[in-house]
């Protein structure tokens, strides 16, 4: 791992986007947001680019255009409207949310705007039916402190949250649009230098937890995402989005400088060996070469009446297979950039030709393109649109290693590693929404707002440590975690001990999780709550709570009384208990005459495989103690 001295010596810069969703209704209509609803119809569409506020159409905005895909979004009927088809104007900015952002802007010190502007910006990926995003400046100039520093929030916005992706075919894209119009808060940093990876990825948590602190935003997956925008020394300004876990920002960074510096190395060793931007041809079709292919993805390409594209990168050959960073080599870089095209990849001639059963056409290509030992040869095959555009794109990401990395944005993989998407936007895709009037903030209202903050989170560690009980570090653990409005409302809701409500959450989710590889964060906090309700009520022990949260997680719409039946956990009384245990000891006689109190351990065992999960085991090892006590003293008499 590199220290942060390493990370100064590159100039390592990086600026942060949080967005998190916020509770309650749309952004602009008052439709609900649980998304819970199965899809009632669909609607077809088509996107395009527009001008700018300044004339220009954005290159993003083109590349996608030129993309040429079509848009497929499920429609549900309480959870979507005309707002969301784009065929009615917005309603006015629900107030709900504009107070959640004002909060979550004076909680990081950022000053608020004397009249909000809602604008429009250009995002024609279909994640918009409209073609646009909206989105609205609240606050500017903030700062959190971090380890005696300030760190810079530029600003503070309220926007619409994007469609989700349901399916992606390459040419055609399928979105739910109970998703959009979610009201969304985005925290954006200042520029960040001087800082590690992992301190970066802290300070992106200091933020988390400062609006979790609001009690005005949303948990589960997808309820949180972070954007990142990185470059280093001789590089250029990368944006990566959809760092969907926190955790892994630190990783991303890290990769993202190691393909920075691997890419600057490349372009010296390029220009070293004499490659020149004038020796890359066009891509040029072979599909006749690969008519008697035995490689089945490309007879299977060819089948449904695709072509193939070729050609040759001068001076690349035996660079495919270097990595860039861990979990990316320069081919499969190349290829991002074909997939965005809605191809499959490409193939190139460092890959084992023969076990792809390619040798003979490589081999063909060779000759036929005029190359040298020293040039990469890849195809691309797939409809003739589209790999003609895929070919070319290749060619001229190929042609831009010659300048080290260039500026685009790019998304975050499970793994850490990014991968191409589109050119990075300019300022040309932002104008104003002409559908709402301008909003003055009075200071009054701000005033009022700033007069009932939310406590500070170091505020709250402090109370809940003093008044509740918990350890420090269990506090603080609580406190930074996304569960941190559902600990508070469990403990005005249940006689629970604090500390089993925060272990539960903190410990026992997390252990879910990792152990049984259960997805516990799409486990709805209703139904978390509904498992402590049933502890405080008696009606499952303490002890079968991991399973009952485990079988939630797998099947979220059943209920704990289903799951608790299902597993055979109900509940026994201390009636019940005595009578197991006095029959355990009978059928064990002889071993416990034998080691008297040293039996405790196996009475002990037996009795807890008949009653887990179904009595608190606290009761069951006082009610052993005192059993075997019993028995004890009762044959000392009778010897």
């Amino acid at each position: 791992m590199r220290d942060k001295s390493f990370y100064r010596s590159i100039g390592l810069k990086c600026g942060l986007e949080i967005h998190q969703r916020l509770k309650g209704g749309k952004l602009f209509c008052s439709c609900r947001s649980t998304l819970s609803e199965e899809p009632s119809l669909e609607i077809i569409r088509k996107l395009r680019a527009v001008y700018g506020e300044l004339g220009v159409v954005d290159r993003a905005a083109a590349f996608e255009h030129m993309r040429n895909r079509k848009f497929v979004y499920k429609y549900y009927p309480s959870e979507s409207c005309l707002v969301e088809c784009d065929e009615e104007p917005p309603h006015q900015v629900n107030k709900e949310a504009l107070e959640a952002a004002i909060t979550a802007a004076l909680m990081l010190n950022a000053k608020v705007v004397d009249e909000i502007h809602v604008m429009r910006k250009t995002v024609i990926d279909g994640s918009n039916t409209s073609g646009f995003q909206r989105t609205m400046v609240i606050a500017l100039d903030g700062y959190l402190e971090y380890k005696g520093e300030k760190i810079p929030i530029a600003q503070v916005c309220l926007e619409e949250e994007a469609c989700g992706i349901l399916e992606d075919w390459g040419d055609t894209v399928v979105y739910r649009l109970d998703r959009l119009g979610i009201p969304l808060v985005e925290v954006s940093t200042g520029l960040l230098e001087g800082y590690s990876p992992e301190e970066i990825q802290e300070i992106a948590l200091l933020i988390g937890v400062t609006l979790r602190s609001t009690g005005k935003v949303r948990r589960g997956l997808g309820s949180t995402r972070q954007d990142l925008n990185v470059s280093i020394s001789g590089g250029s300004r990368v944006e990566i989005k959809g760092v969907q876990e926190l955790e892994l920002i630190s990783k991303v960074v890290e990769n993202e400088v190691e393909r920075q510096l691997s890419l600057i190395k490349l372009a010296k060793e390029l220009k070293e060996a004499g490659v020149r931007e004038e020796d890359f041809k066009p891509p040029m079709e072979v599909t006749e070469l690969f008519s008697e292919t035995k490689n089945r993805v490309i007879k299977r390409a060819l089948k449904s009446g695709g072509v193939v594209f070729a050609a040759a990168l001068p001076g690349l050959s035996g660079f495919a297979s270097r990595e860039l960073c861990p979990g990316l080599t320069l081919g499969k870089e190349l290829a991002y950039h074909a997939r965005a095209y809605g191809v499959g990849g490409i193939i190139h001639s460092d890959e084992d030709l023969a076990k792809l059963k390619l040798e003979d056409e490589f081999k063909k290509l060779r000759e036929l393109l005029k190359a040298g030992s020293r040039d990469l040869i890849f195809i691309v095959a797939g409809p003739p649109d589209r790999a003609a555009e895929a070919s070319r794109a290749v060619v001229e990401r190929a042609k831009q290693l010659l300048n080290g990395p260039p500026e685009e944005t790019r998304a975050a993989n499970p793994d850490g590693t990014t991968r191409f998407t589109r050119p990075l936007p300019g300022a040309a895709r932002m104008y104003p929404e002409t559908d709402i009037p301008p909003m003055p903030i009075p200071r009054e209202y701000v005033e009022s707002i700033r007069a009932s903050l939310p406590e500070h989170w170091e505020q709250k560690v402090k109370r809940f440590t003093e008044q509740l009980g918990l350890p420090r570090d269990l506090a603080r653990q609580v406190v930074w975690s996304e569960y941190l409005s559902l600990f508070e409302e469990a403990v005005e809701k249940t006689r629970l001990p604090p500390t089993l409500i925060a272990s539960t959450l903190v410990s026992t989710l997390k252990d879910i999780k990792r152990r049984d590889k259960i997805p516990v964060e799409q486990l709805p906090d209703e139904k978390i709550m509904e498992a402590l309700l049933a502890v405080d009520g008696g009606k499952i022990s303490k002890e079968a709570l991991p399973d009952v949260l485990r079988e939630l997680a797998k099947s979220p719409g059943e209920t704990v009384q289903a799951i608790a039946a299902r597993l055979g956990i109900k509940p026994i009384t201390l009636e019940e208990l005595r009578e197991i245990i006095s029959s355990t000891i009978q059928d064990n006689m002889e071993v416990v005459l034998e080691k008297r109190e040293r039996a405790l351990g196996l009475i002990m065992g037996r009795v807890m495989a008949k009653v887990k999960g179904r009595i608190d085991g606290k009761v069951v090892s006082e009610e052993v103690k005192r059993k075997l006590k019993e028995v004890l003293s009762t044959s000392r008499v009778e010897a």
